[in-house]
């Protein structure tokens, strides 16, 4: 497995340099990297110095670098669907629709994104996938598509299964599944083995964010005043989905200055100035990338006092909101919400109460 590795920052405060510094940095520690772009305006291959292609190629010793297209990750993906559709229907519809034909719908680059660094992390071909999205909101919904996935898919599958139109139909399902399909559906209707693949994948990427020896964020910033506000709502809503912000990195900069007040307790590093040729002066400014055991977690338990503390930093009581519908538990903060993954000892319990208390979210059940 890889550690997959991201930064966020406001656009213009150099997350790209940052990421391609970070590459040669654990390359020259023996690491196999991945250094992945989804940018197409060209920046990215002027920076690296060197043209990429659709499929990884090596850029520097340890470092292999890919530009995703979606367009070719539509093509391949849809291809992959209509082998599974052949695979268990007899009779496949989508056969004669072709990936070429398809426009690209709003969030499809970020689905097909995460599933290509999902494919890259299960190769076994590298240490640390580093991943130069747009480091916002995008990049956090994208983190956070296996949990929201997966909740989608329990909360509905619980609503079809307690309805009458589902034990109406449920007689009828494994007759005509047998008859049209290669399956046995019976007694479940998300019971075959490729809605059993897809949710073991969900839960396998929710596990991945939620540690840091698999998913780790920096936020990077400048010096500037709106710069260091957005690494700070960033932070926020990273700790919503539950991902681990290792560290700031304030590019172009000696000192730590107002990052260090607004930012703390991160661990702040200040970055010089790309000279424009050559990273050394670069990688030997960054911090250990891969340690970040001395940041707060996203949530801790407290099992014997039956509370829950969410760690939401650049938010305050007012932005904070929770509800609960039956046993989910739902926490909003800013643009982000978050179904909250209970220990089995708390699960479909009532919350009994809340505080928000020095950036802390904390519930009682």
């Amino acid at each position: 497995m890889s550690l997959i590795l991201t930064f966020l920052g406001k656009g213009g405060t150099g997350r790209t340099t940052v990421a391609i510094a970070a590459a040669h940095q654990l390359a020259a520690q023996g690491k196999r990297v991945l250094l992945a772009s989804q940018d197409p305006s060209g920046a990215f291959e002027h920076l690296l110095g060197s043209a990429v292609g659709i499929d990884p190629q090596e850029v520097a010793p340890n470092v292999q670098a890919v530009q995703f297209r979606t367009t070719v990750l539509l093509e391949r993906s849809w291809d992959e669907l209509k082998a599974q559709e052949a695979k268990y229907i007899r009779s496949p519809f989508l056969k004669k629709v072709f990936a070429q034909e398809l426009g690209i719908l709003p969030g499809m680059d970020t689905a097909l994104a995460l599933n290509a660094l999902r494919e890259f992390d299960a190769s076994g071909r590298y240490d640390v996938l580093i991943y130069d999205g747009d480091g916002d909101q995008t990049t956090l919904r994208m983190l956070g598509m296996p949990e929201i996935a997966s909740w989608y898919i329990r909360r509905f599958r619980k609503v079809l299964t307690d309805s009458d139109f589902y034990k109406a139909l449920s007689p009828f399902i494994q007759p005509v599944s047998s008859a049209v399909l290669n399956v046995d559906w019976s007694g479940d209707l998300f019971s075959n083995p490729e809605a059993a693949r897809a949710n073991n994948m969900l839960d396998d990427g929710k596990a991945a964010v939620t540690s840091p020896e698999r998913v780790l964020a920096y936020l990077v910033t400048t010096d500037d005043e709106v710069a260091i506000a957005t690494a700070k709502y960033l932070w926020g809503a990273a700790q919503q989905i539950g991902l681990t912000v290792g560290g700031v990195l304030v590019n172009q900069s000696s000192e730590t200055g107002q990052a260090a007040q607004e930012l703390q307790p991160l661990p702040i590093t200040p970055i010089p100035s790309y000279p424009g040729r050559g990273w050394q002066p670069l990688v030997e400014a960054l911090p250990n990338l891969t340690d970040a055991t001395q940041v707060p977690r996203a949530m801790s338990v407290n099992l014997a006092e039956r509370k829950v503390a969410l760690f939401l930093p650049g938010f305050d009581k007012s932005q904070v909101k929770l509800t609960q519908y039956g046993p989910e538990v739902t926490v909003e903060a800013g643009d982000q919400r978050h179904n909250l993954s209970l220990p089995q000892e708390l699960k479909g319990n009532q919350v009994t109460g809340a505080k928000f208390q020095d950036g802390y979210l904390i519930i009682s059940f």
